[in-house]
């Protein structure tokens, strides 16, 4: 098992530079933008296959262009173990959001081939595309190919220039068509862990450069218009008003309150416009969106509906219309016991205090979720920031990552011998 006294091996070093090969790979130069099957999107799964092959795994793209590097067992275990996280970004984005998980497991694998060492069960790490759903109006392509629930009407969806994610895949080079037998089943797989930065604050603030996750968020997305009355700023007097800006703004101050209210409950606001708005122009309409999430379904859904009654109450007060539509919708995702049981431990081996955060954020595990047992190791990142080029984090903490994954894997029993 490799531990931090092997000073001689600095994995950390080797992931970052990899990563910052990878950021290259990118639709506009001086920023990072790598959208689902795009060019760019190609050429970093092409280097991401030479990576793997390079680690001694035998590799193939499949129908969803996910890139699959396979490191078999000793055959004890056939079920193999699923290591993997996204390379797509959105647009203008940081270097290790998904990479990371990507990169950090290629160099695993690359330490285990380095000393011909085989594991009881196979290991396959996967890059996953489309975990960001920036291209087109669809999400988790990659990851839901492998879970064998693709909506065959994703293949329709077009992004904004007309194209269909089918057209995109051929492409790409893939069979859309072989997307159904790119699926596996439950019997095959052992467990999948994913690796990824944490993308808020937490570590950083206790100090800890991986923590465990618990849970994935669930989340709910709502699209609300809110219709009352355009007039003239001079003319129509206050109290005959009917401001949709205004009642929108009282909504908007509910949602935060609510969330407010609850540990681990968050909402937030990301868009509202004010369509042919103007300086001197009561506001006739109103749209924004709401996003609300919590690692418990109840408590989400409980806020729901306590925010559009609220909301509800605001418009008829005010003498306004107000709508909402449901966008999105995923529920959260419990990380398995006995997979966050073993990272804690191998955490620990590594001298570190192991702390269980939930995670705020979507990941291609959510998707995992519906086919086997899945666990999340969390990384440190600098301010918590994420999709944003200020996105950082520090090589020790690279280098700390692949090595609880390393120790992780060495020390791990299936399912069948844990229970």
């Amino acid at each position: 098992m490799i531990s931090l006294a092997d000073q001689d091996v600095r994995p950390g070093a080797e992931v970052m530079r990899r990563l910052d090969r990878l950021a290259r790979f990118s639709q506009e130069e001086g920023t990072l933008t790598r959208l689902f099957l795009t060019p760019e999107h190609k050429a970093a799964a092409l280097q991401v296959k030479l990576w793997m092959e390079a680690a001694g795994m035998a590799v193939h793209v499949d129908a969803a262009g996910t890139v699959v590097g396979r490191y078999d067992g000793t055959g004890e275990c056939r079920q193999a173990l699923l290591i993997g996280s996204h390379i797509d970004t959105v647009r203008n984005a940081g270097k290790y959001d998904g990479s990371l998980g990507v990169v950090a497991a290629i160099q695993a694998v690359a330490e285990l081939h380095r000393r011909a060492r085989r594991l009881p069960f196979p290991i396959e790490v996967l890059a996953f595309g489309d975990e960001e759903g920036v291209r087109f109006p669809v999400t988790l392509l990659g990851s839901r190919t492998i879970a064998g629930t693709v909506d065959p009407a994703m293949l329709d969806a077009r992004d904004d220039d007309g194209v269909t994610v089918r057209e995109a895949l051929l492409a790409f080079g893939c069979i859309p068509e072989g997307i159904p037998a790119a699926a596996r089943r439950p019997g095959e797989v052992l467990g999948y862990v994913e690796l990824h930065i944490e993308q808020g604050p937490v570590l950083e603030r206790e100090d800890l450069p991986v923590g465990i996750v618990t849970a994935i968020n669930g989340a709910s997305r709502f699209l609300v218009e809110v219709t009352g009355e355009a007039g003239h700023a001079g003319t129509v007097p206050m109290a005959l008003r009917r401001d949709a800006l205004a009642a929108a703004a009282e909504m908007v101050l509910a949602v935060e309150r609510r969330a407010a209210s609850v540990p681990e409950l968050v909402g937030t606001i990301g868009k509202l416009e004010v369509p042919a708005g103007a300086t001197n122009v009561v506001p006739g309409a109103v749209r924004f969106t709401i996003d609300m999430r919590s690692p418990d379904d109840g408590q989400r859904t409980t806020a729901i509906a306590d925010i559009m009654a609220e909301m509800e109450a605001i418009a008829s007060r005010r003498a306004v219309r107000a709508t909402a539509r449901r966008t999105y919708e995923e529920t959260a995702r419990k990380c398995a016991p006995w997979l966050m049981d073993r990272l804690a431990a191998a955490v620990a081996a590594n001298g570190i205090e192991p702390l269980r955060l939930p995670s705020g954020a979507g990941h291609d595990a959510s998707a995992l979720a519906g086919l086997t047992d899945i666990a999340m190791l969390f990384v440190r990142c600098a301010g918590g920031i994420s999709h944003n080029p200020a996105e950082a984090i520090a090589e020790a903490d690279a280098d700390t990552a692949v090595r609880v994954l390393l120790t992780f894997l060495e020390t791990l029993e299936t399912r069948k011998t844990i229970d």
